[in-house]
């Protein structure tokens, strides 16, 4: 069946935001006398959020008050510096670009808050703006539910099962999948060394954008 409508998870898959992200966790762990932590350990936990980010961080007890004071002190310091080196995965800029002229529409579907999600993207200024923005917090459910998925196909007019999803994490999968759509694992994504996306049993694995092109245009010649 022809593909309408691409779908992405942000963190990871269309936007690489460890850099700004790892920045924020370091300073706030040099508040508290630590050193800073490596790069690559901190990229592979940002498709998990802010809670595995400060379990990284920190050893405070997750039910703790410290744990929180942490939590919220890592989300203002990334409020603060968005936008500071996060860029489109590289490919991406003319992959979108391409979308208009074979009536693809495209939109995100992420579980970050859109207290961070609307802002960050009004400073990025994308030169083709999504049809469709779904946050973590547009609805009640989030991923791995497929509701915000659902939500964002009926934003864009389209069936689900002309729907593509890609991300980055197992449960961007599941939620495609229990969508009823198409589902790509972005290998280049924010993958920790413990997951195999080989195992999520999504469509295809893709490892760059140019491959999310070709998979596009195999659906469209298989139309």
């Amino acid at each position: 069946m022809a593909v309408e409508a691409v779908l992405f998870d942000l963190d990871g898959t269309l936007l690489d935001t460890a850099p700004d992200l790892a920045a924020a966790l370091n300073r706030v762990r040099a508040t508290h006398g630590h050193a800073p932590l490596p790069y690559a350990e901190i990229r592979a936990q940002v498709s998990n959020g802010s809670y595995a980010l400060t379990r990284l961080g920190f050893d405070f007890p997750e039910d703790s008050p410290e744990f929180e004071t942490a939590r919220l002190a890592l989300l203002d310091d990334y409020r603060e510096n968005l936008a500071q080196a996060t860029v489109l995965f590289p490919g991406m800029d003319q992959l979108l670009a391409s979308f208009a002229p074979t009536r693809l529409r495209w939109g995100i579907v992420t579980n970050k808050p859109g207290w961070l999600t609307t802002p960050l993207l009004a400073q990025l200024a994308l030169a083709v703006p999504p049809g469709c923005v779904v946050s973590g917090d547009t609805l009640a459910q989030r991923k791995p539910h497929p509701a915000p998925l659902l939500h964002a196909a009926a934003l864009l007019g389209c069936a689900p099962e002309r729907c593509v999803y890609i991300g980055d994490a197992v449960r961007d999968i599941e939620a495609g999948r229990s969508a009823g759509m198409y589902t790509l694992a972005a290998s280049y994504g924010y993958v920790d060394l413990e997951s195999d996306p080989g195992s999520w049993q999504a469509d295809a694995i893709v490892e760059s954008a140019e491959a999310i092109a070709a998979w596009l245009a195999s659906r469209r010649n298989e139309a």
